[in-house]
């Protein structure tokens, strides 16, 4: 699908950078291990999440210390992918007030250091972030990426979309994008996931369950008031107990095209990239090469 989706490019997540339990030094967390090469024909744009933790702890000098351990480390796992250099990388950070500008400090400073001087380094947004943003300023970088999903409250107990919400999406950003000082690119949702609750309390996204599970009705059984699904026995297999709720959580490609069509007027045609969140067989199986086209054509 990528090729028939003519995709020059790849976001790749490389690494999560946060403590560890007890820790007091930022250390790579579950960083990526390449099987294969990546396609020749194809940008690469290595991505590293950063928990914004880490800068309520972190003096300047050990942000600097951060940005060269980063770097030599992002540039083997390119290596390893194929690539023996790449144009762009991208931090992502959900910075909040409080760590706003250790974060910046750090973009900054990657900018500076000389193995990236022909590395263009862009940034992740969140909704919060362009509608407050007195309180959270902008990122000293060119260009960003708009996350267009997990919006809602995950934790909350009910039948409502946490991944995309379009009450929420024209709450936060109707009327500040058109004059948002950053190129922005759009990332877009297609994955699902299945949010598990226990005596109405938040308990996880549970991993082991799939819409067969829910299907299934000697399983679960749905409410029909809720549209949430009730399990009727004990599922070993996903840690769960008779009661237990479940809530899947999928975006439709009517959805997408709303977004992308509500986008578009908030942009006003300016230049973009779209990104679709993620890449994966099980993802990518929910959608088909027309839908995705839909929801570009929307744009």
């Amino acid at each position: 699908m990528i090729q028939d989706l003519k995709s020059n490019t790849l976001f790749v997540r490389i690494m999560d950078i946060d403590f560890t339990d007890g820790g007091i030094e930022p250390v790579p967390i579950s960083p990526i291990s390449f099987e294969q090469t990546l396609p020749s024909n194809q940008t690469f744009v290595p991505v590293v999440f950063i928990n914004q933790r880490i800068f309520t702890e972190l003096d300047s000098l050990q942000i600097r210390g951060l940005a060269h351990k980063m770097i030599p480390f992002v540039s083997e796992k390119a290596k390893q992918s194929g690539k023996e250099d790449f144009k762009e990388l991208q931090i992502d950070c959900d910075w909040t007030k409080s760590s706003r500008d250790k974060f910046f400090y750090l973009l900054e400073y990657l900018q500076k250091i000389p193995e990236l001087n022909e590395v263009t380094i862009t940034t992740t947004l969140r909704l919060h972030q362009v509608k407050n943003i007195q309180s959270s300023g902008i990122p000293p970088v060119k260009r960003a990426t708009l996350m267009c999903y997990n919006m809602g409250n995950l934790r909350q107990f009910g039948d409502h979309n946490s991944i995309l919400n379009q009450q929420d999406l024209t709450t936060y950003l109707s009327g500040t994008l058109k004059d948002y000082p950053l190129e922005l690119d759009i990332a877009l949702p297609l994955f699902d996931w299945y949010v598990a609750f226990r005596d109405h309390q938040y308990i996880g996204i549970s991993k082991y369950i799939d819409k067969s599970d829910l299907d299934d009705k000697s399983l679960f059984t749905r409410n029909p008031k809720t549209e949430l699904f009730i399990l009727n026995q004990d599922l070993q297999k996903a840690n769960l107990k008779k009661g237990d709720v479940i809530r899947n959580e999928f975006i439709t490609k009517e959805q997408l095209i709303a977004t992308a069509k509500f986008l578009n007027k908030e942009l006003q045609g300016k230049e973009k990239r779209i990104i679709f969140y993620h890449l994966a067989p099980e993802v990518l199986s929910n959608y088909n090469y027309a839908d995705l086209q839909e929801v570009i054509a929307a744009f």
